[in-house]
């Protein structure tokens, strides 16, 4: 070989040889984000400790958050909420509260329970109707207040209603840390399927199927024969009416393509596990475009629901989609999927375009008027309302109101015949609301759209009969307070805290309790000495650190763990005092 070749071989050598220097680095940079984190969720823990009795308090509707969980009680006509998460366009909070929803009374309880999970969102909450009701709990992620850092979470929980409270349930076999997955209640077992884990250097999504015992308390993973879903988050589960098996539709995955640029995937085919095998389906009717974000619930009569979420179609430096907010239902036991259509309510698509990297934005004015075969004076009129936020900025909400529409009895009854609707109200068009069933009623609540580069998080709720399907009840009206947008990164720590407080649903009494608390918090904490170095404060103070680590983490992690974690805390502690 000449010397030509030889440097040739030097360089590509040399080459491998930084690649591999800059992959490790990734890798430690990675491993110690997650350790910050764990440490950020160990203190918040911490925190949650020092509760130690129930208190119940009446409050406003929740603060805006998505990708929370949405329950029915089992037994109590009451709505369970928890957990979420809020982005203000400058910083992201997650949440590990607890609310009441009472369905008679259209009240609010907040419950502080002592020991709950850690804050999270995107994680999985099934009712079970056994030992007074239960709400069991798996999964979700906890994100970085810039929101470029994420901790998986594989722990379960879960709720005992008719005591208040919280107990993890800490046995072996349970899934990889998750977010974005699904899991139902199929007999005496729960089933969780997909998900993703994300992190500061890869992505991974996952198509295997656990089930955990609530006779044994035990986990096991299931092997199904067949060719099954390709892996996936985000998608429709739902248990067959006889709960012997469970119906997979939709779902969201990404690709990382050869040039390293990374392309989204949006599914939309079905499959049908039963008795340990997977079957690829095919329903009829009309099934729903495609879309991700979207709310599901199981509605009576064996049919699954399927509510707004967003199609995003990307192209070079912009991302074009459309949020809906338009409802499907699929007929368990026919195989059918149909749209629901109310009396004269039309869906609606709210149209959004944004740039990628900040450039020009533009935004739809969505669907223009459709016209009828009835005459123009019976038609559905879209109504347009224009809210002024607290900021000055201007939400425009499309409704559609029909008039006087005519009801046939038959298709020789002529269009002149009386018949007459009610002024019908939707909610807008939306992703990542929280739904669920209770009493053969749909409730919807929150969510999020986007219009251009600013996202609306809500907080409305919304209950529609589904055997009447005829209108929408407003029960709670989204309040333009809560949309205050941040997009300036260089606002004072004052206007920071400002809005850590609107974020929070505003509540000054609880803030300045949580500020007490928090002062009482520090003063058990060893203090930083004057002038004393971060490395100097870890070395005094790490025996304390790492007992507060173990005991937030459990007499089961690894003693190389909890010893980075209390360092970890130490030093978050320390840069809170400077």
């Amino acid at each position: 070989m000449g010397k030509k070749g030889k440097k040739e071989q030097k360089k590509v050598k040399g080459a491998e040889k930084t690649a591999a220097k800059m992959d490790k680095k990734i890798s430690k940079r990675s491993k110690r984000e997650e350790e910050d984190l764990a440490a950020l969720i160990a203190e918040f823990q911490s925190l949650d400790a020092k509760k130690t009795t129930v208190v119940e308090t009446a409050c406003p509707p929740p603060s805006p958050r998505l990708n929370a969980s949405l329950s029915a009680h089992p037994d109590k006509d009451e709505l369970i909420l928890f957990g979420g998460e809020f982005f203000n366009g400058k910083k992201t909070y997650l949440y590990n509260d607890l609310f009441f929803y009472n369905i008679k009374k259209n009240t609010w309880v907040k419950s502080d329970i002592p020991n709950p999970p850690p804050r999270r969102c995107a994680h999985q909450a099934v009712v079970v109707p056994q030992a007074g009701g239960q709400l069991w709990l798996f999964g979700g992620e906890f994100a970085s207040p810039d929101g470029e850092q994420f901790y998986h979470y594989k722990d379960l929980w879960v709720l005992h209603l008719s005591t208040n409270t919280w107990e993890q349930i800490k046995v072996p076999g349970a899934p990889s840390g998750r977010s974005g997955h699904r899991m139902v209640l199929s007999k005496r077992q729960l089933l969780v399927f997909g998900g993703f884990h994300e992190s500061a250097r890869d992505f991974i999504y996952y198509n295997d199927v656990h089930a955990f015992s609530l006779d044994s308390f035990t986990w096991s993973r299931l092997s199904p024969s067949g060719t099954g879903p390709s892996p996936r988050s985000a998608c429709q589960m739902t248990s067959t009416p006889d709960g012997s098996g469970v119906i997979i539709y939709g779902g969201y995955s990404k690709v990382v393509s050869k040039k390293d640029v990374e392309k989204g995937t949006i599914h939309s085919d079905m499959f049908l596990l039963k008795r340990d095998a997977w079957t690829n389906k095919t329903p009829s009717g009309s099934k729903p475009p495609a879309r991700s974000g979207f709310s599901l619930a199981v509605g009576p009569t064996g049919r699954a629901l399927l509510f707004g979420g967003v199609c995003d179609e990307e192209e070079d430096e912009t991302l074009e989609g459309d949020f809906y907010n338009d409802l499907y239902l699929y007929d368990i036991n026919k195989h059918r999927w149909f749209p629901a259509q109310l009396k004269g309510c039309k869906s609606e698509k709210k149209k959004r375009r944004r740039g990628k990297k900040g450039g020009e934005t533009g935004e739809g004015s969505g669907e223009g008027q459709e016209e009828e075969g009835a005459a123009a004076a019976q038609g559905p009129v879209e109504v347009i309302k224009e809210i002024v936020t607290e900021d000055g900025t201007v939400m425009t909400i499309k409704e559609i109101i029909p008039g006087t529409q005519v009801e046939e009895e038959s298709e020789e009854e002529e269009e002149g015949e009386e018949g007459a609707s009610a002024i019908l109200v939707e909610p807008c068009a939306r992703s990542s609301a929280m739904a669920t069933v209770k009493y053969g009623k749909l409730y919807l609540y929150g969510g999020m759209f986007e219009v251009g580069d600013r996202q609306f998080t809500l907080n409305d709720l919304y209950c529609l009969d589904l055997h009447k399907m005829d209108q929408w009840e407003v029960l709670v009206e989204m309040d333009p307070k809560t949309q205050e947008w941040l997009d300036d990164w260089s606002d004072s720590e004052d206007d920071e805290e400002g809005d850590e407080e609107e974020a929070k649903g505003g509540d000054d009494e609880e803030e300045e309790s949580e500020e007490e608390s928090d002062e009482q918090d520090e003063e058990d904490h060893p203090p930083v000495q004057p002038g004393e170095a971060l490395e100097d404060f870890q070395s005094r103070t790490e025996q304390y650190w790492v007992g507060q680590a173990r005991a937030n983490m459990g007499p089961e992690a690894k003693d190389t763990k909890v010893q980075k974690v209390g360092i970890a805390m130490a030093k978050v502690f320390y840069e809170d005092q400077q």
